[in-house]
């Protein structure tokens, strides 16, 4: 990866990092399903509650809001994961989900492609730091468990 294309990368974190698209936990509108969940990085004490709100009959993500805190990595993957997923139907988004994780797992021998991830591909450098891809995989992993909790029926 050019230094070039890495500055870049590391800039685009920097940003979400400081403007935190999608935080806050918000309610959602009538007629939507909520899904919530609430994940804990014990290794360096980052945490998320995030919450998915999802139109049932169309099966797309309306709506992400999530509040947390911890590292820049995973404060800047929450506001990505939380800009890349609006509007996408819950498939996409699984597809997306497992996209970013071959990525974060390949210890990067595997290249993002920017085309399907947008931003997030600016978290592929993290993928050589091991003890770093948790952080980037947190609100990831919290959306896959609120679009589960979401689509379970209440008992």
């Amino acid at each position: 990866m050019s230094s070039d294309l890495q500055q870049l990368y590391q800039q685009i974190i920097l940003d979400h990092a400081r403007q935190r698209h999608g935080a806050g936990l918000q309610e959602a509108a009538d007629g939507l399903t909520t899904g919530e969940s609430h994940q804990l990085n014990p290794t360096c004490g980052d945490e998320i509650t995030l919450r998915a709100a999802v139109d049932g009959g169309a099966g797309r993500v309306a709506a992400i809001s999530w509040e947390g805190q911890g590292c820049s990595i995973s404060m800047a993957s929450a506001s990505v994961l939380t800009d890349l997923m609006q509007g996408v139907d819950r498939e996409e988004a699984g597809r997306l989900v497992e996209s970013f994780r071959e990525v974060m797992r390949s210890r990067g021998s595997v290249a993002a492609d920017e085309e399907v991830l947008g931003d997030a591909a600016a978290f592929s450098g993290v993928a050589r730091y091991p003890a770093r891809v948790k952080c980037a995989m947190l609100a990831w992993v919290a959306l896959e468990e609120a679009l589960a909790s979401a689509a379970a029926p209440a008992l």
